[in-house]
């Protein structure tokens, strides 16, 4: 070995010496109160740290813990905690001037909590704030830039990153709480006096991920909330359950997909993108959704209010196309929204497979095969148990695979009704409440050209149990059907209609309810109670049976029923 190669192996051997030996020379800790005090005043938080160890072979500070206070109007117990933190900084004025000069810092296995109050005030939005921060500092060596609005100082380092991280978000008010893991926020020239570009990323409750990169900055000292952003938003398999925006204990859910720009400034912040949800689940009993449902929206939030606008957007399943505008508020824990939804010559076709996250599923069998839906709706009331108002009409639709005259068969039974497999229906309009409980339809009223108008109202519970008061008031073709339904029908049929002429118009009205559930519905006679009113004032019409009633031949309306209920499989009154 020559002896110019041994001297450069004793002196790396020495060096390599150094590295290790020097550190323990260097009474780093006495930078401790320094950081922490420097960190405080620039936080308006409490800042703690562990015991402070230096590696000059990667030219780095490490604390063990390190600590961060909440703000005590929100929590006793520290705003976020870390396993350990690491603090690059320039080793050479470090060792020979114990001047520290930081140029990194990485927060390993960070822990926050973001609180929010009663009023929608967020924890973090004093970080920072002047008002709430420590005395000033005495000058230290950290790189800072003096702010010129206010008197707390500012740390500037080139590379600031949380790695491997957790966000747990509540409210003051509730112990519910949602848990984001494995969130990695990285930032360049990190300043709280100037705009930086930063990247955050997090795997969301129930699966899922986001992804945000922008710029931010400068921080808002009087509220953090209010800080600039400028950013593209992507998320991916947003839970709609696991995150609370539905009540996961109705059964509710829905995974969304969303792609948005936001951006804050002024104490507003304004979002422009797309949300596609997918198996969405919006009353209890229905199923998910077969289709997905986009939105093409854009909102303006203002910061200060806690509350903004859905300004008009669109909304599409399939090539069906409605609006949607609006308000939204956030307070504590719950968003509640005032939505309205209209939509006009929507293919039904296309929304068929739909329906089944609002509980309406279509008999067994049976598809939307024409057709064109309207509609009209008010959403209202927190995000987790919303309620919607309005009205739905349904035009020129054929329902293939339904035969109606068979699932009536009393009706048959009476009048030798027959619809065919088909069903056409000419118009069918209703006004629906609808609850994560179920959904109630008041003021039904349908036009099938085979059988009549069928009229009612009734309920679709949680189960998906059908109860439906009705009445079907048979015109055209149907009436011409009852010449071949035998003697006794024509006979009962007399009573109900009066003589040719006789000036009982709008056709025979036969009450009946609707039972079973959407896809298996059971259509069963209703000759008592309040539907049977409706079955008496046909019998009692102007010039009808009633004006027959004590002559020859004829048949009273009691009769009329007896003889109806028989028809209908029940024994008649003796």
């Amino acid at each position: 070995m020559s002896r110019t190669l041994r001297y450069v192996l004793i002196g790396i051997g020495v060096l390599i010496v150094l590295l290790i030996v020097v550190p323990f020379f260097i009474p780093v800790n006495q930078f401790k109160p320094t950081i922490e005090e420097k960190a405080s005043a620039a936080l308006g938080r409490k800042v703690q740290l562990g015991n402070l160890s230096l590696s000059l072979w990667r030219g780095a500070l490490t604390a063990q813990d390190l600590s961060i206070g909440d703000d005590p109007k929100f929590s006793p117990t520290p705003f976020l905690t870390a396993k350990s933190i690491s603090v690059g900084v320039e080793i050479m004025p470090l060792v020979f001037s114990k001047q520290l000069n930081v140029t990194d810092i990485t927060i390993d296995e960070p822990q926050v909590m973001l609180l929010k109050n009663a009023n929608g005030a967020w924890n973090y939005s004093t970080i920072g704030a002047s008002t709430s921060a420590p005395a000033e500092a005495k000058p230290a060596a950290v790189t800072t830039t003096p702010a010129s609005s206010s008197s707390t100082p500012d740390i500037s380092v080139k590379k600031l990153e949380l790695k491997d991280g957790k966000i747990v978000v509540g409210a003051t008010t509730s112990q519910q709480r949602t848990t984001y893991d494995h969130v990695n926020v990285k930032a360049s020239d990190f300043s709280m006096n100037s705009k930086f570009p930063i990247s955050v990323s997090a795997d969301l409750p129930g699966g899922g991920s986001l992804k945000l990169d922008g710029n931010v900055g400068p921080l808002d000292k009087t509220d953090s909330t209010l800080t600039p952003l400028d950013a593209k938003l992507h998320v991916t398999s947003l839970n709609l359950a696991t995150t609370g925006i539905l009540d996961p204990s109705l059964g509710l859910g829905g995974m969304a997909d969303v792609d948005t720009t936001v951006s804050s400034a002024d104490g507003f912040a304004q979002t422009n993108g797309t949300v596609k949800l997918s198996k969405a689940l919006f009353v209890q009993g229905g199923s998910p959704a077969g289709v997905p449902l986009d939105v093409d929206y854009s909102t303006k939030y203002d910061l200060r209010k806690n509350s903004g606008v859905v300004n008009p957007s669109t909304i599409k399943i399939g090539s069906a196309a409605a609006h949607l505008h609006g308000t939204y508020a956030s307070q504590a824990e719950t968003t509640t929204v005032d939505l309205k939804v209209s939509g006009d010559g929507m293919p039904a076709k296309d929304l068929e497979a739909f329906l089944p996250a609002i509980g309406v599923n279509l008999p067994k069998g049976a598809s939307l095969t024409a057709g064109t839906l309207s509609t009209n709706l008010n959403i209202k009331g927190p995000t987790n148990k919303l309620v919607t108002d309005g009205t739905i009409g349904l035009y020129s639709a054929k329902l293939s695979g339904f035969d109606l005259g068979s699932k009536m068969s009393a009706v048959s039974a009476l009048t030798g009704l027959k619809t065919g497999k088909d069903l056409d229906v000419e118009k069918l309009t209703t006004s629906v409440h609808m609850a994560p409980n179920g959904l109630r339809a008041e003021n039904f009223i349908a036009v099938v050209p085979s059988v009549g108008n069928l009229t009612g109202a009734g309920t679709l519970d949680a189960k998906n149990n059908l109860d439906f008061k009705m009445a079907a008031t048979l015109t055209g073709g149907a009436i011409g059907a009852m010449g071949s339904a035998g003697g006794g029908v024509g006979s009962l049929v007399g009573a109900l209609g009066g003589s040719e002429g006789s000036g009982c118009k709008g056709g025979t009205t036969i009450p009946f309810q609707i039972q079973g559930t959407a896809s298996d519905p059971k259509f069963v006679p209703d000759v008592g109670g309040v539907a049977a009113n409706m079955l008496k004032s046909q019998l009692g019409c102007a010039g009808g049976s009633l004006a027959n009633v004590g002559k020859a031949g004829s048949q009273n309306p009691a009769d009329a029923i007896n003889s109806l209920s028989g028809m209908f499989g029940k024994k008649k009154k003796p």
